[in-house]
């Protein structure tokens, strides 16, 4: 499958559609999908997701999606790459690089992206905004639309941040945030997530890792890694028609009933009944 390339800092878009390409997209950059109207059901790697009016998907490189459209929807895409904040200039550039590093954390994580309710309408907002600016084109529209463009990456952000370990805040370090980022990207191999290699990677003495991220994410390692696969399953649950033995195969547990064991014992229940009493009304899946 051909990547689609972004050979620009950012790039905007907004299209009205009533059929989405067959073709299922992967990109080489993030991209910001908001539905401005419409509904259907958003695919993404081996999930779905119905969507409707007011969500925002957050699609990270190499995610492989497509659109089921249901009734006519009006996107608005914003594709950026992870080196557009990273490369930004001036006195916030420290800051600038910590939402890089959050929003290169959003691994794994289908759906819409918009938890914080009252960033939803200010979203909105901001993109009737980008929209009008697009339109007018007035003096400095250009500059106008990249300070938004930057705002709705924040927002999103924070959004993200909101489902990172309770202690991990804007002004967490680099390095703990790196961690977090290794552990997303090496999640289906076990052996890239023994502390030996996370120390070797990283440049952290093997004595001092465990201390260090359990001082700023308030976690252990181990536990931090167990929760993360939980919230995994979570997902494939309720947005997938993944067998259980098939997640289990996935995420590297010993066998299905090793998987409901550490399922139940931190959500009080086991996958076949979180499925079936969590799963949106239409979505019928095999457990």
């Amino acid at each position: 499958m051909a990547k689609q390339n972004l050979y620009k800092p950012f790039e905007i878009e907004f299209k009205q559609q009533e059929r989405f390409p067959p073709s299922v997209k992967s990109n080489n950059f993030f991209e910001l999908i908001y539905i401005v109207d419409g509904t259907g059901v958003q695919y993404v790697n081996k999930n779905k997701f119905n969507y409707r009016k007011g969500n925002l998907f957050l699609l990270t490189p190499h995610d492989q999606y497509s659109f089921d459209i249901l009734t006519a929807t009006r996107f608005f895409f914003l594709r950026f790459t992870k080196f557009y904040l990273e490369t930004k200039k001036g006195k916030d550039k420290e800051a600038v690089q910590q939402v890089a590093y959050i929003i290169k954390n959003a691994s794994h994580r289908p759906g819409c992206i918009l938890k914080n309710k009252a960033d939803k309408p200010f979203i909105a907002s901001l993109i009737e905004n980008i929209l009008q600016e697009q339109t007018n084109q007035q003096i400095y529209f250009g500059k106008i639309t990249e300070q938004i463009v930057d705002t709705i990456i924040t927002v999103v952000a924070r959004n993200i941040a909101l489902k990172l370990p309770k202690n991990v805040k804007e002004s967490t370090g680099e390095p703990v945030l790196e961690i977090l980022h290794y552990i997303q990207e090496n999640i289906f191999e076990p052996k890239m997530l023994k502390a030996e290699n996370l120390s070797k990677h990283l440049g952290i003495s093997l004595s001092y890792l465990g201390r260090y991220f359990k001082k700023q994410t308030g976690e252990t390692l181990q536990d931090y890694i167990l929760n993360y696969k939980v919230r995994m399953i979570e997902i494939r649950l309720l947005n997938s028609d993944m067998r259980i033995n098939e997640i289990a195969h996935e995420l590297n547990f010993t066998d299905e009933s090793h998987l409901n064991r550490i399922f139940k014992k931190l959500k009080g229940m086991n996958p076949s009944e979180y499925r079936k009493k969590n799963a949106l009304p239409g979505n019928t899946f095999i457990a």
